[in-house]
């Protein structure tokens, strides 16, 4: 047995190990395969640096972020182990520093990305350096429809095969469908020894606020904690520089962080905020992952996160070194049409939509949560876990009432629509407006009509969102966003449970001028869906997504939802070339299948002639047989039926031309009068 007490002291300093720690480093050491889950800040790298040192050979280890790899290196040399990482960032010196300690059999941990991966001599390299252990940071990478997604994880599978090596996997985010997901792509579906040390960080009191007035929100939350270390995330670029410059305003030193911004802009920012102990830091998620700064004391969500596993490990870059850390997270009902919407333009098959939808309904659950929000946290995670007293709702517990009656009025009313329906357009039936899609669809004669105009319109809103944080009703992808009920409303709705809502989120629902949207509520899933076809037909062809359709071509389609070729026609700016080139595609988009339709016929489609065709086909399937039904089939070519619903011949001469003697017999005469009633 490997006693790893000594290096623990003598190189990491450390008289003990943190809980869960031992058992890993000896997984590790001996060599099993190993999927490790540790809380952010739970000392993840020790687990298989340490290792490193107790076996023979090198351990390579893959790690997402250039910078966290330099700051691994640097503490372990510090320490006096021989590391290093060959990386993009390399200075000439460094790299031929990592090859002769390499070469001479030195070297005991070398990092690299992903990326490099995929040259070609870097399995060669490998082979000859006497590999002995693979260590993946940040294993969840390798989701492919996770927040951090990262293509080349995908090779490390094959690395593990090629070099015939255990693999030691480490992450602080994987739900239970991310660590299948692991297992398949870097353990071939071979289950590794498991380790699941805890998703609880104690030291971090949790909090969410509805919107209301945002950026005093984050001013008032950084003014309460000034001098201290901390992270505001906000959901667009233009956002972060807005609000680092209110906070230099207000006298703290606060520098933006976003993808946009060159290169050495953004090394600037990350040496600064590793070397000064007071700097907010208001960024895009492009800042995170790898922070390894230890006393960053509190973090903020100007806007709602992506999803819980995003919120999650967001707020763990707050209190690493186990110091109290302070969280807020903000949200309103546009955060939630905006990611919605993101998920819905999206490129992921419908069953993977529906699956980031339920994700963004486990946040909002969170969000709106009627107790301890650590335990409905964790919980998520598959955890349970007593009351925590360290979150916002057991320092101050929400004023709640029976929600029962409202929400059976909402399931009743989709039900009654047959979950074909957004929010929108089931809270104007509750409310009894009488408005054209109502009207079109008579859903004013629905019981449920005008039988919630108790509660305003912004009321209802909160009901819904708060039926979707309690997992009663879930946006259906393939429906354009139409809610759907799930097993635990059947309940409430048959009268058997009764449901508990917030009455502090519907008291602060209150109408509030808003930026006009490009399309009604009702409308905006489906043009989600038609920006994301669009999206996938311009990279395919290499063409900006205007040149298929602009935006206002889109949003006519949404508005209007065309059924056929000819409905789509008449949508501004679909000329023939387009409506023969896309037409079908996008209906497939609108209405879940496009009818297959003769070329001929398509090229009339939104014409008069295209009425005239079809009557043309009508006329001529009753008389295939002849005036009597017994003679035989006889029909005309579809290029005939277009020619006469163009030509519109009127005499028999002309028709006999066009469809030859035998058929002019049959067909003549009925078709002379369908052209003669068109006019």
């Amino acid at each position: 047995m490997f006693d790893a007490a000594p290096l623990l002291r003598d190189v990491f300093g450390f008289d003990a190990f943190r809980p869960g720690q031992a058992e890993i480093v000896d997984a590790v050491t001996a060599g099993e395969n190993v999927l490790a889950i540790m809380p952010t800040g739970g000392g993840k790298s020790l687990c298989f640096q340490l290792p490193a040192l107790l076996r023979d050979g090198v351990t390579v280890v893959i790690s997402p972020l250039i910078a966290l790899m330099r700051d691994q290196v640097r503490g372990l040399q510090e320490a006096g182990v021989e590391a290093g990482a060959l990386t993009s960032g390399n200075t000439p010196e460094e790299t031929e520093a990592v090859w002769d300690a390499l070469e001479d059999g030195r070297l005991k941990l070398l990092y690299m990305a992903p990326e490099r991966l995929a040259a070609g001599s870097a399995l060669g390299m490998l082979r000859r350096i006497n590999v002995s252990l693979i260590a993946v940071d940040e294993a969840h990478c390798v989701s492919q429809w996770g927040h951090d997604f990262r293509p080349d994880y995908l090779r490390i599978g094959e690395l593990r095969r090629a070099l015939k090596v255990p693999l030691a996997a480490f992450t602080a985010t994987a739900d239970a469908e991310t660590q299948d997901e692991i297992v398949e792509k870097l353990f071939d579906g071979i289950e590794p020894r498991k380790f699941l040390r805890g998703f609880d960080r104690p030291n971090i009191h949790l909090a969410f606020a509805a919107k209301d007035g945002p950026r005093k929100q984050i001013l008032d939350f950084a003014d309460a904690r000034k001098g201290q270390s901390g992270i505001v995330y906000c959901g667009t670029r233009n956002k972060t520089e807005v609000i680092a410059q209110a906070l230099r305003t207000e006298g703290h030193s606060a520098c933006h962080y976003h993808g946009g911004m060159e290169a050495e802009d953004r090394r600037i920012v990350e040496t600064r905020f590793a070397r000064e102990d007071e700097l907010i830091v208001v960024a895009t998620v492009a800042f995170g992952m790898g922070i390894d700064k230890p006393d960053i004391r509190w973090v903020a969500h100007a806007d709602l996160p992506k999803s819980i596993e995003a919120y999650y490990q967001e707020i763990g870059r707050a209190g690493r070194d186990g110091g109290p850390a302070e969280t807020l997270t903000l949200f309103g009902p546009d955060d939630i049409r905006l990611r919605r919407s993101q998920i819905d333009e999206g490129l992921a098959p419908p069953e993977r939509r529906m699956a980031d939808h339920a994700r963004l309904n486990a946040l909002l659950g969170l969000a709106e949560a009627l107790e301890c929000r650590r335990q409905t946290l964790l919980s998520y995670f598959g955890e349970t876990t007593g009351p925590c007293g360290k979150c916002d709702l057991c320092d101050s517990p929400p004023e709640v009432f029976d929600g029962t009656t409202p929400v059976r009025m909402a399931l009743s009313a989709i039900l009654r629509t047959e979950e074909w329906f957004g929010t929108g357009h089931l809270i104007d039936i509750l409310l009894g407006n009488e408005t054209d899609k109502i009207r079109a669809r008579r859903h004013e004669d629905l019981s449920t009509f005008g039988i919630g105009k108790d509660w305003t319109r912004p009321k209802w809103q909160a009901i819904f969102r708060q039926m979707m944080g309690h997992d009663l009703v879930r946006p259906d992808p393939e429906r354009h966003g139409a809610l759907r009920m799930t097993e635990a409303a059947k309940p409430i709705l048959k009268g058997e449970t009764q449901i508990t809502l917030r009455k502090d989120t519907l008291r602060n629902a209150v109408r509030r001028p808003a930026v006009k949207a490009m399309v009604s509520e009702e409308d905006a899933p489906l043009l989600s869906a038609l920006k994301a076809k669009r999206r996938a037909l311009s990279e395919a062809a290499r063409v900006p997504a205007y040149v298929i359709f602009p935006d206002r071509t889109l949003i006519e389609m949404a508005e209007k939802r065309p059924v056929t070729l000819d409905d789509m026609a008449r949508i501004g700016g679909i000329g023939a070339k387009k409506l023969e080139r896309y037409g079908n595609t996008f209906l497939e988009v609108i209405a879940g299948e496009a009818r297959s339709v003769h070329p001929a016929r398509r090229k009339l489609a939104g014409r008069d002639q295209a009425e005239i065709y079809d009557r043309l086909m009508e006329v001529q399937s009753l008389l295939s047989r002849g005036p009597d039904g017994i003679d035989k089939p006889l029909t005309c070519s579809a290029s005939q039926l277009a020619k006469v619903a163009q030509l519109r011949p009127d005499d028999p001469r002309g028709i006999a031309q066009v469809l030859g003697d035998r058929r002019h017999e049959r067909f003549g005469a009925a078709f002379l009068d369908v052209l003669r009633e068109a006019g």
